[in-house]
């Protein structure tokens, strides 16, 4: 009963962290070269989510931190939200899909991340395909796309791997 008591507050912890993190930079102007483009900083609670807890625990985390966002940013249920709502599913799917390499040591977390953001981008941009009947937006717009899939992947990787240690010495300390 405690340990799943220390789990759910863990997790609402990181719920907040994401949510606040969506929140303040959706509300940052970036000087980005591509319109809509995000650094992407909640998908590193996502991750280390994802190293804490597993897939099912961070796609909880992931779906919430998007409709709480997106309520906070004032864009629930737009166009933004089921863009976002597509990246944050498919991200989370494909960096869980990796990260048992992780485990076994043949990739790094800076990996599963930049395959992570470049999954996020594919499926936004397919859903935006989808929504505006413009399949040809696939074509002139992902590679952009993925060119700046890896430094904001290579970003939220390393920040992820400094935060996974501290996170859980934190985390064994508070649990006794």
């Amino acid at each position: 009963m405690v340990k799943k008591t220390f789990h759910l507050t863990y997790i609402a912890i990181l719920v907040t962290f994401a949510v606040v993190i969506h929140t303040v930079e959706a509300a940052l102007p970036l000087p980005m070269p591509v319109p809509g483009v995000r650094l992407g900083l909640a998908n590193i609670i996502t991750i280390l989510t994802l190293i804490l807890y597993g897939l099912r625990s961070a796609l909880l985390v992931t779906v919430l931190r998007i409709l709480l966002g997106s309520f906070f940013v004032g864009n629930f249920f737009g166009f933004g939200f089921w863009l976002s709502l597509a990246g944050g599913v498919a991200s989370c799917l494909v960096m869980a899909s990796i990260m048992p390499l992780v485990n076994r040591g043949c990739v790094g977390l800076i990996s599963v991340s930049v395959l992570g953001a470049a999954a996020h981008n594919l499926a936004q941009i397919l859903v935006a395909s989808l929504i505006i009947s413009n399949l040809t937006l696939l074509q002139g717009y992902y590679p952009i796309l993925l060119l700046l899939a890896v430094p904001t992947g290579l970003f939220t990787g390393l920040v992820a791997g400094n935060l996974e240690s501290v996170t859980r010495r934190v985390m064994r300390q508070l649990s006794g």
